[in-house]
């Protein structure tokens, strides 16, 4: 079954590999935390992984409540990430690279330090100043995403005592920490800042942004009770059909992004918006890509799909067929600084129910869990869009699960009283150097968590030495996505004729070549007909091609396809070379189909014939 057209190459995010970097555990140039030249002292290490854009966690100035998501100031650095003219060097260095820069904008809430806040204080109950955000006499029963209660009432606040708010009975909204007021989207004034912001960033050469809380920054106005949880990632246990939540996914959203949309265009066609936006399905994560509003949003559903073939089959054809309905290009992500590293996520016995956050004395994830991580990267790579990838994923690195409770710092830890173990153990520095103090990600050998003794054996140089590490294989991997233009090819099921009796995916990624692509500034739902596609076409016609699978002499075969992508890939090659067999085996090994060698696998593991439980790999013809 066809699922995707391909599409002609066009503006760079819609077939990207992006990095995520969260500057404080990236790299250090001194100190504990990391900063800004230490991640510009790392960005040949993106070079030479293949990726083509970073995209920076927050590092504007912030009391650091919650890791920079806390804003005190949108247009100014935090000193502990460095100064402007590091970030203009960053720019400078990142575009040097032939990577582009992507800031993390964080519009739903600001500090509780931030001028505004300040001067809504000062102004009391009734002021202009109060406007901006959400001040109410009492509060309704909304509850914070980070646990405990949605509003604060500011007599209560610890800077109080002796201040002219000290009387002051009035409540304030926030839909995370206490620190971080929700800011009020109806007024005029809050709309007409962040388009200055905007444009204060692109003027300095930035050349997107990913919008933090997308779906959130509208409530309804009435501020109506609602006895739910303002929850952010759900995995696959839905609860029962609630009523539409009155400050997640309204209408409103869409007019601010669409103004968001001409800002950006005043700088060009290449300036991007992706946008964090926890909703489903995939239909309503659409409305927030259509031409006028965001170039790409997150997919969650995958992020936080289960390791099954039929899961995993529903939400690549949903996702392909709802982007496709306006547009927009797909995107596929395993992992971020919310969330459990995948590696552990997919070794947990319901690898669908994403826990927030994960401790020893917790069930935990088995060694298959790393088996499975590769794979998916590897089936998301091939597929048509962009891929996303959080800082770590390239070595495989594990979730910390031993960090001690006193050093922890995730607010969501604290106002759950450590009901939820929450995210700093996907925020551990990473190892550079096996033999280093702090394996290298500081000079002084310092870092704001420890890592644990086992990263050794995941430090970037020594999986950089090693040629069947997970770093090498990612190397290989970015180069031959790009060599082959996967992101821009068009994506054909063929699971009913290669895995129909096995708990296995098999896709075919055809290059522009071989259909008729359309113009990707165009929208492509119209030409998204849904029909079936003659597996004969592509050489697997019934199963007689399954009969006798293939030989490849243990890594024979697989060592050859290797060799050739080992380097870059060959940007003189403009024509894509032929389609690109796709296979994915889960519980059970899928046999391979004649006519076809490797060119990549997740797994060192001799394919025998064929792909191995729990592991991705990729095919062209003999």
């Amino acid at each position: 079954m066809l699922l995707h057209t391909p599409t002609a190459p066009g503006l760079w995010w819609r077939d990207a590999v992006i990095y995520q970097i969260y500057p404080r555990s990236f790299a250090s140039s001194g100190g504990p935390i990391g900063d800004i030249p230490g991640a510009i002292s790392r960005l040949d290490h993106l070079a030479r992984l293949g990726v083509d854009a970073v995209w920076l966690s927050p590092f504007y100035r912030s009391p650091q409540r919650d890791a920079g998501y806390d804003v005190e100031d949108y247009r100014d650095i935090d000193p502990v990430f460095g100064t402007m003219d590091d970030v203009d060097a960053l720019i400078a260095r990142a575009h040097s690279l032939g990577l582009r820069i992507i800031f993390d904008i964080v519009p739903n809430h600001t500090s509780d330090r931030h001028v505004w806040f300040r001067q809504a204080l000062e102004a009391g109950p009734g002021s202009p100043e109060r406007e901006r955000y959400w001040f109410r006499p009492a509060p309704n029963n909304w509850r914070s995403v980070f646990g405990g209660g949605a509003w604060t009432r500011v007599c209560d606040r610890e800077d109080a005592p002796g201040s002219p708010w000290e009387s002051d009975a009035s409540w304030y909204l926030h839909l995370f920490d206490s620190s971080q007021p929700d800011l009020n989207w109806s007024n005029p004034e809050v709309q007409a800042e962040f388009r200055d912001i905007l444009r204060f960033w692109l003027r300095r050469g930035v050349d997107g942004f990913r919008v933090d809380v997308a779906h959130g920054l509208v409530k309804d106005p009435a501020l109506p009770n609602w006895e739910h949880t303002a929850a952010m990632v759900e995995g696959e246990k839905k609860p029962e059909k609630d009523e539409a939540a009155p400050m997640w996914n309204l209408d409103g959203v869409h007019d601010i992004y669409r103004q968001w949309r001409k800002v950006l265009d005043e700088f060009g066609p290449d300036r991007m918006l992706v946008a964090e936006a926890w909703v489903s399905p995939a239909s309503a994560i659409a409305k927030y890509v259509r031409a006028d509003e965001m170039s790409q949003s997150f997919n969650f559903e995958f992020l936080a799909s289960a390791w099954t073939a039929d899961r995993m089959r529903t939400v690549i054809a949903d996702s392909l067929r709802n982007m496709d309905a306006v547009g927009a290009t797909a995107t596929w992500v395993l992992s971020n600084h919310d969330v459990i590293r995948a590696t552990a996520r997919l070794g947990l016995p319901d690898a669908g129910n994403y826990p927030k956050g994960i401790k020893e004395g917790d069930p935990l994830p088995d060694e298959v869990g790393h088996r499975r991580a590769l794979a998916a990267h590897a089936l998301m790579s091939a597929l048509p869009g962009s891929a996303y990838i959080w800082q770590g994923e390239e070595l495989n690195l594990p979730e910390h699960m031993a960090l001690p409770d006193e050093l922890r710092e995730d607010p969501a830890y604290f106002r759950t009283k450590g009901e939820e173990t929450g995210r700093d153990g996907c925020r551990v520095p990473l190892p550079w150097e096996a033999d280093s103090p702090a394996f290298g990600f500081s000079p002084d050998g310092k870092s704001w968590l420890p890592q644990p003794p086992e990263w050794k054996e995941y430090a970037v140089d020594r999986e950089s030495a090693d040629p069947r590490s997970p770093l090498n294989l990612f190397r290989r991997m970015y180069a031959l996505r790009r060599e082959l233009r996967l992101g821009c090819g068009g994506l054909v099921d063929v699971t009913d004729g290669v895995a129909a009796d096995s708990r296995g995916l098999a896709f075919l990624n055809t290059p522009a070549s071989s259909l008729n692509a359309p113009d990707p500034a165009e929208g492509r739902g119209s030409a998204q007909e849904e029909r079936r596609n003659d597996p004969g076409e592509h050489g697997l016609k019934g199963h007689g091609g399954l009969e006798g699978g293939v030989d490849l002499e243990g890594h024979g075969g697989l060592e050859e396809g290797r060799s050739r992508v080992s380097g870059e890939a060959d940007e003189a090659s403009k024509e894509p070379r032929g389609e690109v067999l796709v296979i994915t085996a889960f519980d059970e090994p899928v046999r391979i189909p004649e006519g076809w060698r490797p060119i990549l696998c997740s797994t060192d593991e001799a394919l025998d014939g064929s792909v191995p439980a729990d592991a991705t790999a990729w095919f062209e013809r003999a």
